[in-house]
């Protein structure tokens, strides 16, 4: 009897000439830490090194660009430029070193390759489109690939693929999915040939089995080849996408050219669609599932899928009942690179796991990098790798135990230091406690809960139902104070805001019986967008007035999502309204069109936060070392507060 709790999760795997140490891959993440010259940036080898390190059996690098002429995009690594081959080699053996197997994913963008315009280069799909999307922009430059550029690209997969076996990579994906090249030959939406290469399914299928033909023959017969496809395409209903059926036809015919079949799902031509292949937060885990399990049940390839796996019983389960063969994790590489090992060694109940904020897509398409919002480690491998160590043991005293605070907590801790970390409620967690019971923010809520058992496996002293005065602080005589205060709502100045049906988001999310039938709420950033899908979820109408003419302004794939649950859930919104007066049973506004009137029996007001900043500055003095942190300084996000407290611990000590 095997002595693991997941003896199917971490059985390896034999595929051609290939041994993986267990079911675990890391799917195919780009990182734009590429240079002009053409080079991975230490930075990058780092980044991917720390998924290796952490006890996975394949790490896929993501956007390996097979032909540059027509599908160069940004700073991604070009594999038929010869002086990428040292950075691919270094690469290579750091993920190898680790007893891990090193893989690079092939692509082309095709239709949706970035910067071809401009740079004077044709901008190649297989048909002419013109469509005017809103993520990917003017698309009505797009231009039929001629069959001797197809020709030419399905050689230039082949010496890619040589190319990286050379340089001591263990495998290969082919990108055929998510609306990349392969994908747009495959699907009926975009490609309306009437030559060889359109049509049929035979026909359609007969580029990607090309590649796949020449992959094969550049690698030889022992190397394993893995290929990505969209189970189905999730577009809109009107765009006609396909559904698993043709995804399973796609499959059988792949079936005997490539060993592992990836399914994930949704296609990059719709911006809704992107939240479906990076499953958001509203979808259940594992939500793409049920493509690999049917496709399985058709082929004789190994079968892998992907999208939303975070717990280790939940990969076990889809292994063992047949849904799967290989479980392949993103973002949750992200959230916690050592996943396999944590599971492997009963220590699951460390795991954090993806909250699905979609902060690092915002940031890796923004800042070319990925950070996390829970894992400050994440991009900043090398730098943590390389910091100098601590020099001077301190007394540290945390005045505040919400998100910024217990980071900041668990990070000087791990460094060395004697922590005091002092928290006026009752409980770790801070204002985000309010939301633990809404059910699309499981995993946050699971976040803080994981944050609170470190802590109290942790040295560190901790002390609730404690507000930390100037008073306080400087009898404990602490060397540095990190003040992680948070914030409080801002309490709009309107005629009946003190009136009994009134209450903060905070209230209503933490108390929803206390919500009437009907809800409006002012403020249509993040907080009263998703307490708005909240209320709707639980039966009430709910209602958003917004003073600005636009919702919040962040541009992440998660307000993609909010619009999508919005749609779906019938949210009135109404923009550029002013509130003047609220009564036991209306709200009363003025809009561009001149007065308005909703029916409420609550509001909730969600204009902001306001940082406790006079509270914080009381106690610079009392020590000497002195480190305002997270929501205090200035209200953001998740990300910010866990980012300013990890860099703030961090550094403590070192001179």
């Amino acid at each position: 009897m095997s002595v693991l709790k997941y003896p199917h999760l971490f059985e390896p795997l034999k595929v051609r000439g290939a041994v993986f140490k267990n079911r675990i891959f890391s799917a195919p993440q780009g990182y734009y830490g590429v240079g002009p010259d053409g080079y991975y940036n230490a930075d990058a080898v780092a980044f991917y090194e720390a998924k290796a390190r952490g006890g996975i059996a394949a790490v896929v690098v993501g956007d390996g660009v097979v032909h540059s002429p027509t599908g160069a995009k940004g700073n991604l690594i070009r594999l038929d430029d010869p002086i990428s081959k040292t950075s691919l080699a270094t690469m290579a053996k750091s993920i190898s070193r680790h007893g891990c197997i090193a893989g690079m994913e092939l692509n082309h963008g095709g239709m949706y390759t970035r910067g071809m315009v401009q740079a004077g280069r044709p901008l190649y799909g297989p048909s002419p489109v013109k469509k005017d999307d809103s993520y990917h922009g003017d698309l009505e430059h797009v231009i039929e690939m001629p069959e001797d550029v197809i020709l030419e690209i399905i050689e230039a997969f082949g010496k890619a693929a040589a190319v990286v076996k050379r340089q001591g990579f263990g495998m290969v994906t082919i990108h055929a999915g998510h609306g990349w090249l392969l994908h747009q030959f495959m699907s009926t939406r975009l490609n309306f040939r009437t030559d060889k290469w359109g049509g049929s399914l035979e026909n359609r299928m007969r580029f990607p089995l090309a590649v796949a033909e020449s992959v094969r023959r550049a690698v030889g017969p022992s190397f394993p080849i893995e290929i990505r496809i969209s189970g189905a395409e999730w577009a809109m209903a009107e765009d006609n996408g396909y559904d698993i059926d043709e995804g399973v036809r796609f499959a059988k015919a792949l079936d005997g050219f490539v060993d592992i079949i990836h399914v994930s799902a949704g296609t990059h031509e719709t911006s809704a669609s992107v939240t479906v292949s990076h499953p958001s937060m509203f979808l259940e885990d594992g939500a793409n599932s049920k493509y690999a399990a049917e496709i399985k049940k058709h082929v004789n390839a190994y079968v892998a899928t992907v999208g939303s796996f975070s717990n280790p019983q939940h990969m076990e389960e889809t292994i063992a009942s047949g849904g799967a063969d290989i479980i392949h994790i993103a973002r949750q590489s992200l959230a916690d690179q050592y996943l396999p090992v944590k599971a492997r060694t009963g220590r699951e109940d460390e795991i954090q796991e993806c909250i699905r904020c979609m902060q690092c897509y915002r940031t890796g398409t923004t800042l070319g990098l990925h950070y996390c919002s829970i894992n400050p480690f994440t991009s900043r491998e090398r730098e943590v790798l390389m910091a100098p160590p601590v020099r001077s043991k301190k007394t540290i005293l945390v005045a505040g135990g919400g998100i910024a605070g217990m980071q900041a907590a668990l990070t000087a801790a791990d460094r060395g230091h004697k922590v005091i970390l002092c928290e006026k409620g009752d409980r770790l967690g801070g204002v985000l406690l309010c939301e633990e019971k809404v059910p699309f923010k499981k995993h946050l809520a699971d976040y803080i809960a994981r944050q609170a058992l470190l802590i109290s496996r942790a040295a560190i002293d901790v002390r609730l139902n404690t507000e930390v005065t100037p008073e306080y602080a400087r009898s404990l005589k602490p060397d540095v104070i990190i003040a992680a205060l948070g914030s409080r709502p801002v309490k709009p100045d309107i005629d009946g805001i003190g009136g009994a049906n009134v209450m903060s988001a905070e209230t209503a999310y933490a108390d929803p019986d206390k919500v009437g039938d009907k809800i409006v709420i002012l403020g249509g950033g993040l907080a009263g967008i998703e307490l708005a899908i909240y209320m709707s979820k639980l039966g009430r109408k709910a209602t958003i007035l917004e003073l600005s003419d636009k919702l919040t302004t962040d541009e992440s794939l998660h307000t993609v999502a909010l619009k999508t649950q919005i749609k779906q859930h019938e949210i009135d919104i109404f923009l550029s309204v002013k509130t003047t007066k609220i009564t036991d049973t209306a709200v009363f506004a003025e809009g561009p069109d001149g007065k308005l009137e909703f029916a409420a029996d609550t509001v909730a007001y969600a204009i902001g936060q306001a940082p406790l900043a006079d509270e914080a500055i009381a106690l610079h003095d009392c020590a000497d070392e002195y480190y305002p942190i997270g929501d205090c300084v200035e209200p953001k996000n998740i990300m910010n507060a866990t980012h300013t407290a990890f860099v703030a611990a961090y550094d403590i000590g070192v001179i």
